[in-house]
């Protein structure tokens, strides 16, 4: 099948994001999303660098020591081909990573919904599985992982879209006028 685009204020959405189910079951996955084999973690922009560099005193007290460490070490992110990105704890685990149980979860949204800091998770994770792509302008797309078809498994049980799981994501980054847009454009 050929995926088809919504065009929504100079913004580009492929159609599996309002055609695709997905709901995350942590209990399946334990968090893949976070701890997924690469030397690099999560995109994360300068605005974010800086919000986060201000909470980090609050958000080092969520992480095992290993991730605090190498924080205080190297710093939480690192630039490779004009990327800005998360560092990761042995090419896996993001540095903001600490485990519930076997579980890995992010200590900046934690901290962020025990309203201890004021800022949550990058926008790049709190999206997933959306992906920002730049051609021309912002393109949101889809993007799949092997470790996630527990999350496609629950959705179809729940009937719940990408486009719903992610809502309050895309409210964040768009804002609620354009998600309703969004929302409005699937049901033509």
């Amino acid at each position: 099948m050929e995926a088809e685009f919504l065009h929504i204020d100079g913004i580009v959405v492929n159609s599996e994001i309002t055609e695709s189910y997905f709901t995350c079951d942590l209990a399946k996955c334990k968090g893949a999303c976070c701890t997924m084999e690469s030397p690099y973690g999560a995109p994360i922009t300068e605005n974010e660098i800086e919000d986060i560099t201000k909470e980090l005193p609050v958000i080092l007290k969520y992480l095992p020591k290993q991730h605090s460490n190498e924080i205080e070490k190297k710093g939480f992110w690192i630039k490779q081909d004009d990327e800005l990105m998360t560092r990761t704890i042995n090419n896996r685990a993001c540095v903001f990573v600490y485990f519930d149980g076997e579980i890995a979860k992010c200590a900046i949204e934690k901290a962020f919904n025990e309203n201890k800091i004021s800022v949550n998770k990058p926008i790049s994770c709190h999206l997933f599985p959306i992906r920002i792509s730049n051609f021309a302008g912002p393109v949101l797309r889809y993007e799949k992982y092997r470790e996630c078809q527990p999350a496609i498994e629950k959705g179809k049980q729940t009937k719940i879209k990408i486009v719903d799981f992610c809502k309050d994501s895309i409210k964040r980054k768009f804002g609620e006028d354009w998600f309703n847009k969004l929302k409005e454009a699937t049901k033509k």
